[in-house]
């Protein structure tokens, strides 16, 4: 079983916020978790944000990795179903945030965790993550 290691999570992290300077894109906030959901490796740029920035990375990667789907369609499905969106912020205990930023990380065949990024528009979040997760060999899901 494959598994994401220190070293690939702090690539997502470094290469996510090299993307997000390229860009030209507000401070970011980017949050790795593995598979189970456990952060892994986290890093807050200086600068104006909102000060929930850790948090909404964090629940972007959390709600990916948990339901196996990116933060996008999360969303996607709460706007169809909205019953079911709030059944899932009901079980995530709040931690979830479904809007685009949150991408899934897989090794092969395997979800490996997620990336979740907050301080630019979603889909710039969304962006940035997907350059991080391909700098590190491995393969971003939307």
């Amino acid at each position: 079983m494959a598994k994401l290691s220190l070293e690939q999570a702090q690539t997502i992290l470094a290469k996510t916020l090299e993307k997000g300077h390229e860009m030209g894109l507000n401070p970011l906030t980017v949050a790795v978790v593995d598979d189970g959901g456990s952060l892994k490796a986290f890093a807050r740029e200086d600068g104006p944000g909102a000060a929930l920035r850790p948090q909404i990375a964090t629940g972007k990667a959390f709600g990916a990795v948990g339901m196996g789907i990116s933060s996008r369609r999360i969303g996607d499905i709460a706007l169809d179903r909205p019953h079911f969106g709030v059944a899932l912020a009901a079980a995530s205990e709040g931690r979830l945030v479904p809007v685009p930023g949150g991408v899934i990380i897989k090794n092969g065949d395997e979800i490996v965790g997620a990336v979740g990024v907050s301080g630019d528009s979603s889909d710039n979040d969304e962006t940035a993550g997907i350059a991080g997760i391909e700098a590190a060999g491995l393969t971003a899901v939307v």
